[in-house]
This record gives structure tokens, C-alpha cells and sequence, in this order.
């Protein structure tokens, strides 16, 4: 088993700069924390490779499953972990997985899209509450937060290994293909219907637009459903992530056969 000690090793090096989007763009590569992360990577056949700093029995667990399936462990100081970490306080274990390049766009009934998203948790959260709703698949305009920094990677738990995650750069032409195939494409806007009115039935595109602009006019009209949540208090609008949420579940009891 390779042992590194110093920040300064070429390999620690090389992992360090994935810290940026573009050397994550360059490289096809991305880091992802803890063991959750790493059994999910696992399980999904893009981990690269192992690096531990303490021996708990799920790191070691990972760490040999790895090791059966071929996989590189390396052990590391914890001056290296905490290089490598965006935690304050990482959980031993840190790994090297492939961006797997398929923009195939998503099908199935429910799919979530969103139009310059820029916050990552938001994204983060969005992809995980779409995975647990039962929502097919994700797009990510242009403009939208890095799928694979860690930020995102932490909000989506692990979503991104569970669903189709497709990335666009003209997402009104995306949403135009959707609307061919008889897909409902609800635009949430502020000055939208009632959603609990308006909402449809059958295949949808729910678009949730960026936090301080909204929906690009381009996008808006691409859709077919113009919404928003009904504000009965004093606020003007709801955290992104949060009113999509909402839109998620209702949509997903209503695809219930």
C-alpha cells in the first residue's frame, strides 16, 4: 500500500487541484468525502481510487472491497487528508472517481431542470429531493452550479450516482424536444398561476430558474405551464431548492397510479 506523507507528493498535488471546477473539467475527474460517498462511487463503478487516513471499520470495509475489485488504497497522513478535504473535520476517507461523459437527456414521466442555478447547494439539494420523489432524471442549464464540486456533491448525498444527470448549454432548445414528445414544461415564475390550479398531469418538465433572476426569457418561452407557489404570508418567494421541493412532491403524488 502506498503511504503519503507530505502535501507537497506530485499525487497530492495532482488531487489538490481538482479543487478547481476547470481542473475537474480538464481531467475528467472529481474527489468525493467520506464513506457514504465512497460505497456509492463503488456500487457505481467510477471510483478510481482510495485514500484513508483512519482505519474505522467502514473505511477499512471500503477500502478492501476496493482492493477486491481492483481499485488503488492508499493510506495518508492526516495533514494530507485535511488538504484534500472541505470538511473541518473529515471523516478518514477521500476517493478518485471518473465524470462519466453521457448528456443522454433523461426520459420517464418526471424530470427536474434547472436554468442557471448557481448556488451548489441548491443543486446539491434539488438532484437529491428529485431522486427521492422518484423523478426519472435532472438537466443542468448553462450557468448552473458544478455538478461535481463538493459543495453539490455534499447537498445531493450521493443522488448523483442514483439518477440520470444530463448537462446542456441551450436549455431552451432541451425543453422545445421535451414539448415535441408531448411533455408538459412548467416554467416556476413569480408571476406564474396558481401551481396547485394549473399543475398537470402525465409527463412534465419542472424548471426551476436562478435565485435572483428567475427564468430566462428563453427558457420561459419554451414552456407550456407558467407557476408559482401561492404566497398567502408576508414573503415575496421561497429559497429555490425549497419551492422546488414542494413542486417535486406534489408532482410525484400526482404521477401515482
Amino acid at each position: 500500500m502506498k503511504v503519503f506523507e507530505s502535501i507537497r507528493n506530485p499525487e497530492i498535488q495532482a488531487l489538490r487541484k481538482l479543487a478547481k471546477a476547470r481542473e475537474r473539467r480538464e481531467s475528467g475527474r472529481y474527489l468525493v468525502e467520506g464513506p457514504r460517498m465512497a460505497e456509492e462511487a463503488l456500487a457505481s463503478g467510477v471510483l478510481e481510487a482510495v485514500y484513508l487516513s483512519r482505519d474505522t471499520e467502514r473505511n477499512t470495509a471500503v477500502a478492501r472491497a476496493a482492493e477486491d475489485a481492483g481499485i488503488g488504497v492508499a493510506a495518508v497522513s492526516d495533514a494530507v487528508m485535511e488538504s484534500l478535504c472541505e470538511t473541518k473535520t473529515p471523516q478518514g476517507i477521500i476517493c478518485l472517481c471518473r465524470i462519466v461523459q453521457d448528456n443522454a437527456l433523461p426520459s420517464g414521466n418526471l424530470i427536474l431542470a434547472m436554468d442557471a442555478v448557481q448556488n451548489p447547494g441548491n443543486v446539491g439539494t434539488m438532484i437529491r429531493t428529485a431522486d427521492a420523489a422518484g423523478f426519472s432524471g435532472c438537466i443542468l442549464g448553462a450557468g448552473c452550479a458544478d455538478l461535481y464540486g463538493p459543495k453539490t456533491l455534499a447537498a445531493a448525498m450521493g443522488s448523483v450516482f442514483h439518477v440520470r444527470i444530463a448537462a446542456v448549454q441551450n436549455l431552451a432548445d432541451c425543453l422545445a424536444k421535451y414539448r415535441a414528445e408531448n411533455y408538459a414544461v412548467i416554467a416556476s415564475e413569480l408571476g406564474g398561476a396558481d401551481f396547485y390550479d394549473g399543475c398537470p398531469s402525465g409527463p412534465a418538465v419542472l424548471v426551476i430558474g436562478n435565485e435572483g433572476n428567475g427564468i430566462s426569457e428563453a427558457v420561459s418561452a419554451a414552456a407550456t405551464h407558467h407557476l408559482k407557489l401561492p404566497m398567502r404570508g408576508g414573503a415575496e418567494s421561497l429559497n429555490a431548492s425549497v419551492a422546488a421541493g414542494i413542486m417535486i412532491y406534489e408532482m410525484a403524488r400526482r404521477d401515482r397510479p
